[in-house]
């Protein structure tokens, strides 16, 4: 297994460069000037043409390319042209956002989405079966702008249980250590501002986590009346053993290889297309972060914002392929 993680470490070197350099192309093919909208619309030509040359984009697009490569490979992520800050500085605040609001997300899909599915094939047919797979069907249909403003419109401004926006109380705010403030609260043992923190992330995480519930449940219920069929689940039922571990000990080890490739894919796709969530829940994250910069035309901080999350969702899939190993004996890695 050492030998063959060692081999997807090295095949991604080559899946990075060419994403970087489609990168590169596509942004510059965004209409607008980056100079003209930093100086705005009533600077000079002279002006502009002079900020051009600053940010060296009046050079040729390979000697830009070729700069802003050796600038990764010593891991200098560039400068954004609107803040005039080392991006590796301010990145990470908006990253830890992003990777603290997509893993509650991806939690409440595994647990929901999973068990759902079990209950579903367990008593396949029944009202449950009927009624968890509807739901499922309308979760992946659901536009998550809608779902994210109706959840507002009822738990946050008719109920008033849930904080519409945000990541904390303004008024109470957290004392950053990683800048993951579930973590950062515990750290520093300050439970009311750790509930505040749950709050803020109940309505954005749910929103979010709803297609990936949606369709880990259907594949679940999938797989695992594949595995219900088989005999050594029959033997297992015949011997009397209860029904728990028939489902979680037994069915669902062997149902869940393709359920785990599900909960992969879908927690690199969190990452990158939370940018619906996070601008209507005004959520500081990747998707907000990249959003700004293409507006601006910040091709810096749109370069490494995507190839960070490039980088992530590669990585989350090679985690993925080496625990089919640790979870199924059958699969070996020569």
């Amino acid at each position: 297994m050492f030998s063959y993680t060692i081999k997807r470490v090295l095949s991604l070197v080559p899946v990075l460069l060419g994403l970087s350099l489609i990168v590169f192309f596509m942004i510059r093919a965004i209409p607008g000037d980056p100079a003209q909208i930093i100086l705005g619309q009533l600077a000079t030509k002279e002006a502009v043409e002079e900020l051009t040359k600053q940010l060296g984009l009046d050079q040729p697009w390979y000697i830009q390319y070729f700069t802003y490569l050796g600038g990764l490979l010593t891991g200098d992520l560039g400068e954004s042209i609107k803040t005039k800050t080392a991006i590796s500085q301010e990145i990470w605040p908006y990253l830890s956002a992003t990777i603290e609001l997509s893993f509650c997300a991806i939690v409440i899909a595994i647990v929901i989405g999973v068990n759902a599915g079990i209950i579903s094939a367990w008593y396949q047919n029944s009202w449950f079966d009927y009624i968890a797979m509807v739901l499922a069907l309308i979760g992946v249909s659901m536009p998550i702008f809608w779902l994210g403003l109706m959840e507002q419109w009822v738990f946050a401004i008719n109920l008033d249980w849930l904080p519409t926006s945000g990541r904390e109380e303004v008024r109470n705010p957290v004392t950053s250590i990683t800048n993951i403030y579930m973590i950062d609260t515990l750290l520093q043992g300050r439970m009311d501002q750790f509930w505040d923190v749950v709050k803020h992330l109940i309505l954005p995480a749910f929103a979010l986590a709803t297609i990936p519930m949606a369709i880990i449940a259907r594949i679940t219920r999938s797989s695992m009346l594949e595995v219900m069929r088989s005999d050594f689940i029959r033997t297992a039922r015949a011997k009397g053993l209860r029904m728990f571990w028939v489902v979680y000990k037994h069915s669902l080890k062997n149902a869940i290889i393709p359920v785990l490739t599900i909960i992969g894919l879908q927690t690199g796709l969190l990452l990158g297309g939370a940018i619906l969530t996070e601008t209507i829940f005004s959520w500081p994250g990747m998707g907000r972060y990249i959003y700004d910069a293409i507006n601006a035309r910040d091709y810096p901080v749109i370069q490494s914002g995507i190839l960070i999350i490039a980088f992530i969702f590669v990585m989350i899939n090679l985690v993925v392929d080496l625990l089919y190993a640790v979870i199924d004996p059958r699969i070996k890695y020569n």
